[in-house]
């Protein structure tokens, strides 16, 4: 009998190994035909952008190995994981979202493919994502036809860019996932399909051959289905990398192991500030309100000390602000110069080419002209404005002594696809962008049809294991997540 794969964590699976009640090829298998069933049929995900062929092979050698010596490969020994289809899988077509790179197929791994590699994973599959990472709360583009669906409720958005990681593990098409975020892209999915996501700490894990939007913003990190996973696989993919300078600062700064913060009483004697300027009762749904408020006391009674409100004093001093369209233009042309001749160069080569989905199309044609980042003087601004924004944030915590800060990730539940101009998003993973700090999402309930939110934990830099300690405290005291109705379990 098929081993059952829904919900399944790394423990879970690394302990029917050793038991010799699976192998890494039933573990595939099991994916790829959950992934059959569920992604073009049945619900329609549309998930999954393109199956590595060569997945059940990899999972056979992961399989003789086990066999000759009874020992795992490494921590991610025979682990199916989804990738965005913005990190470079060598041999497996990267688009970034953009019909102009179809069939563009790179020749090597991104750092962290190649680290979850050596850790013995499995590169499954590669999700869709919102074209060039310019998503939001849907996630369409111009590569699949159509929306990625979310599947608690499929006529409802997955959160993007990263929304068909978020819609495959919480699928179960795998076990865990890797993302980006830029704006919100890792928080927004975890969010809208109950995972346990993290925006490391700028730089905290690689970018390199990695499809970016605007590099003093681009993080990537892990989407999972527990915050145990989470820490698993955090553990894997964070690290200094020469081919990323910026992982420099990372140095010194990594614990030996992020599971050693996975404590049930991790909340107790942290102090939490609430930050309700970020989501005033005016510019937010009552009921995903209701469910913050229900975390906090739920964080209170498991040993964590409330500060309601919370306030940072400058706080209408430092608005949402998007990406400048020099940065974002460069970004773009960065990936394309290391692609071959047939493919464009230049974004003004991808718009006459009409490789574009038409929501995209105003904002992309609206960076074409944009002049090099460096001479630009909005990216001067907002860089100031974002070190004043640190500074102010930084004494508002040190002065209240606060270890976090507590906020959902949106304000209103996850939108119908399709839905860009008629309700409010009411977006809140601005804040953590903007400062260039961690953020931790946890599922916090649902609301409506079937709507999951999650609530975030933003922290200091570098403060990854106090935010595990808070979410896994969090997790553990309320487990909010359940699998979604509209993908059983097969047969």
């Amino acid at each position: 009998m098929p081993i059952n794969i829904v919900e399944a964590s790394i423990a879970d699976i690394h302990a029917a190994y050793l038991a010799g009640g699976a192998t890494a090829r039933e573990v595939t298998l099991a994916c790829l035909d959950r992934i059959a069933a569920y992604d073009r049929r049945g619900p329609a995900l549309a998930a999954i952008v393109v199956t590595n062929e060569k997945a059940l092979d990899d999972a056979d050698a992961l399989d003789a190995k086990f066999k000759a010596n009874g020992k795992l490969t490494g921590p991610l020994h025979g682990i199916p994981v989804l990738v965005k289809d913005n990190f470079d899988v060598a041999g497996l077509q990267t688009t970034g979202g953009s019909s102009s790179l179809i069939g563009w197929i790179p020749d090597r791994d991104s750092t962290l493919v190649a680290k979850l590699r050596a850790a013995g994973a499995i590169i499954l599959a590669k999700t869709t994502m919102s074209e060039w990472a310019r998503g939001g709360f849907d996630n369409i583009n111009s590569v699949l036809p159509g929306f990625c669906r979310n599947p608690y409720n499929t006529a409802y958005a997955t959160g993007g860019s990263s929304g068909g990681t978020g819609a495959g593990i919480a699928a179960s098409f795998g076990v865990v996932g890797l993302g980006s975020d830029t704006f919100g892209s890792i928080r927004n999915p975890s969010s809208n399909n109950a995972l346990a996501g993290l925006r490391p700490s700028w730089a905290l894990c690689s970018r390199a051959g990695m499809v970016g939007l605007y590099d003093g913003r681009d993080t990537s990190g892990p989407m999972c289905r527990s915050v145990t996973d989470l820490a698993k696989l955090l553990d894997v993919i964070a690290g200094v990398d020469p081919a990323d300078p910026a992982t420099a600062g990372a140095e010194g700064k990594i614990p030996p192991t992020y599971n050693a913060f996975l404590k049930k009483d991790g909340a107790r004697g942290k102090r939490i500030g609430v930050l309700r300027q970020a989501f005033p009762p005016n510019a937010s749904d009552p009921g995903v309100v209701g469910l913050l408020e229900k975390a906090a006391e739920d964080l209170r009674k498991a040993g964590a000390e409330i500060i309601d409100p919370f306030v940072v004093p400058e706080f209408d001093q430092f608005p949402p602000q998007s990406h400048p369209l020099s940065e974002v233009k460069a970004a773009i042309e960065r990936y394309l110069a290391k692609t071959s001749e047939t493919f464009p160069k230049t974004l003004a080569e991808v718009m006459r080419r009409e490789k574009f989905h038409p929501v995209h199309e105003v904002s992309l044609r609206a960076t074409v002209p944009a002049p090099p980042p460096r001479e630009d003087p909005v990216v001067h601004k907002l860089e100031e404005s974002e070190a004043r924004m640190r500074l102010a944030y930084l004494k508002a915590m040190d002065d209240a002594k606060i270890d976090a800060m507590l906020l959902p990730v949106a304000a209103y539940p996850p939108k119908i696809n399709g839905d860009r101009n008629t309700t409010p998003a009411g977006a809140l993973t601005w804040v953590a962008s903007g400062l260039h700090w961690p953020s931790a999402v946890v599922p916090m309930g649902y609301t409506g049809e079937d709507l999951p939110s999650g609530v975030q934990f933003v922290g200091r830099p570098w403060t990854e294991p106090v935010l595990l300690e808070l979410a896994y405290a969090y997790e553990q005291a309320t487990h909010h997540r359940k699998p979604p109705s509209t993908v059983p379990p097969l047969g």
